[in-house]
Order: structure tokens, then C-alpha cells, then sequence
């Protein structure tokens, strides 16, 4: 549909007709001692109008007069209404590159992968439905490192979390590290809803900050967290005698993963294969569900170059067809 931003501006359509009525009739200087050709051109479209203008030249001003009103009313084209999602969260997600990563304990697509491949595969899907919240992401070994700010454009976060490899920041872990990078990111945003999902295999080995103190922190500034613990029981290694069993898991350390998440009030998840990750995505979804409310919004385009043009050309065309008739 069509709009006027300034519909007042209409009410300078009868104009021409309160100057025709109000103001005295100009009579013609028959000679003047100064002749200035502009001027002379301007008194002569008043004092030859009715000689040298035709009825249809009138019509032509009348309807360039409408187009220039209907400019300066500055139509819109209002367009369908667009829903725009309302952010109903900060979420940030650290993942854990540590070299002990490399672990190929997880069966995607009944083959054997490490465990960040795993979890680019199961995460890919969850930020993809985070469709009202704002994403960032956090990539820490023995540094942490903030990959990708806060942000509603998800595909630039799949896309820096697929570029992710093991090693990149460092061989270590420093899980308290990167939960105070988080807060520190996250505490001067504006009060909505802030998530930390936080995901490792080990135990911290590296850092400035312990992670009960980053926890501590984290619950100072309302920052929730979820941990999850990535890592098989038992998996099966080739040896001299044959196959055999270990637990590729030994340095994972639940007991500080369950009090970090507790004493936030998140909850801590275990994920020993990919089809349980891909529950504790699920069961996330749940627990911080996305925002309902929505925003609308429709698209304007303005419109008021096609009246405007149309009505300089007309008065181009009555200036040359003056010209022509003088």
C-alpha cells in the first residue's frame, strides 16, 4: 500500500489558485529602463498566459503543480509485514581445543571421528535453531579466545567453529579462563537472558583464573552455565596382544564441571557419544527455549523520485514550448 510520511504537504495543492485570488493582476510595464533577459522571460509567462498559453499548456502546469505537491508528501510503498525476531538471550559457547581432542571416541555416520568433529556436527544444528538469541563464541586450550563476539548472524558462528582446529589455542585447558572471558564479555551487555555452554573433555591445567573462582564470578554477574563433559567410557585400542579397553576419559573432571554449573544455576550433562550430545542440545532447547515475542516491521521504498521527475519534465516541456511560442 501506499503511504505519505508527510500528508500535510497536501494541503499546499489549492496554492496556486489563494495566489490567483488574493494577489492584485500585474499589469504589463510596457517598457522598462533596465532589460534583464531572465527577468523579462519570468514577466512574460504572467502577462502573456492567456495569449501564448493554451488550455491543454494549463492543464500540463496543473498536473505538474499535483506531482511537485505529491513529491514533497513523500510517498512510501509499504511492503508486507516482515516478523523480526526479538533477542531473548546472550549465549556464549566455549568449546574445548585441547589436544586431548583429538580422542576418536565418537561414531558419526557409523565412522569414527575426534571429538571436536562431533561437536561442530551436533552443534551446527543447535545454533542454527537459536534464531532470536544472539550467539558468540569461545575457543580456549591453554589461552582462551573470543572467535566470534556477540552476534544474531549465526552462520558466521558455524562457520568460524567448522574453521576451529585442535591446538589452535594452545595443548592445555584453562576452562577458568575462558568462563572469565565470557563474564568479561558478557557483564556490560544489556540485561537479557546470559548462557555460557560450556564444553571440554579434561581438567584445568592452564590459566590464570581457577574455574570455582570464574564460577564465582559468572554467579556475580548472572551468568548461567551449562557444562557438558565430552568423552567415551571405554574404547577399544590395537596393542601387541590385540585389542583392548581403556577409558579415554581418565582426566575428565566431573566433580568441579558439576559444582561450576550448580553454583551458576545450570545444570552439567555428559556426553559419552554423539547421539547424547545431540540430547543435551535438545534438552537445552527446553531449558532456554527461544523467544516467542516477536517484532514486525514492513519494508519501505520510497517513491517520491517518480513524481518529482515527471514534474520537472513537465515544466521543461512548457519552458521549451514558451520558448518555441515566443
Amino acid at each position: 500500500m501506499i503511504h505519505f510520511v508527510w500528508l500535510w504537504a497536501l494541503l499546499a495543492l489549492p496554492l496556486p489558485l489563494l495566489v490567483r485570488w488574493l494577489l492584485p493582476v500585474c499589469n504589463p510595464v510596457e517598457q522598462a529602463a533596465l532589460k534583464v533577459p531572465f527577468l523579462n522571460d519570468i514577466a512574460e509567462l504572467q502577462t502573456q498566459a492567456t495569449l501564448k498559453v493554451n488550455s491543454w499548456g494549463l492543464w500540463l502546469a496543473t498536473v505538474a503543480w499535483i506531482l511537485l505537491v505529491l513529491a514533497c508528501a513523500r510517498p512510501q510503498w509499504l511492503g508486507e509485514p516482515i516478523e523480526q525476531a526479538i533477542s531473548g538471550r546472550d549465549l556464549m559457547m566455549a568449546v574445548d581445543l585441547s589436544r586431548s581432542m583429538e580422542a576418536q571416541d565418537f561414531m558419526l555416520n557409523k565412522r569414527p571421528v575426534d571429538r571436536l568433529t562431533a561437536i561442530k556436527a551436533i552443534a551446527s544444528d543447535f545454533i542454527n535453531r537459536r534464531v532470536s538469541d544472539r550467539i558468540g563464541l569461545i575457543l580456549f586450550g591453554t589461552q582462551a579466545y573470543l572467535q566470534t563476539p556477540l552476534t544474531f548472524d549465526r552462520k558466521t558462528v558455524q562457520t568460524l567453529l567448522d574453521e576451529a582446529v585442535i591446538g589452535l589455542a594452545g595443548d592445555n585447558t584453562a576452562i577458568g579462563d575462558a568462563i572469565g572471558l565470557a563474564v568479561k564479555r558478557l557483564k556490560n551487555q544489556p540485561d537479557n537472558s546470559h548462557v555460557l555452554i560450556l564444553l571440554t573433555d579434561g581438567a584445568n591445567t592452564a590459566g590464570e583464573v581457577t574455574p570455582l573462582k570464574a564460577a564465582e564470578l559468572a554467579a556475580a554477574n548472572k551468568l548461567k552455565i551449562y557444562t557438558i563433559g565430552i568423552g567415551a567410557d571405554e574404547m577399544l585400542v590395537p596393542s601387541l596382544f590385540g585389542n583392548r579397553k581403556v577409558n579415554p576419559s581418565l582426566d575428565l573432571d566431573e566433580k568441579t564441571l558439576i559444582k561450576i554449573a550448580e553454583s551458576t544455576g545450570g545444570y552439567y550433562y555428559r556426553a559419552k557419544n554423539t547421539d547424547e550430545l545431540n540430547n543435551i542440545y535438545m534438552r537445552l532447547d527446553e531449558l532456554e527455549p527461544v523467544e516467542k515475542d516477536k517484532q514486525y516491521f514492513r519494508p519501505r521504498t520510497e517513491l517520491y523520485m517518480y513524481p518529482l521527475a515527471f514534474a520537472l519534465g513537465l515544466v521543461a516541456f512548457l519552458s521549451g514550448s514558451k520558448l518555441r511560442w515566443s
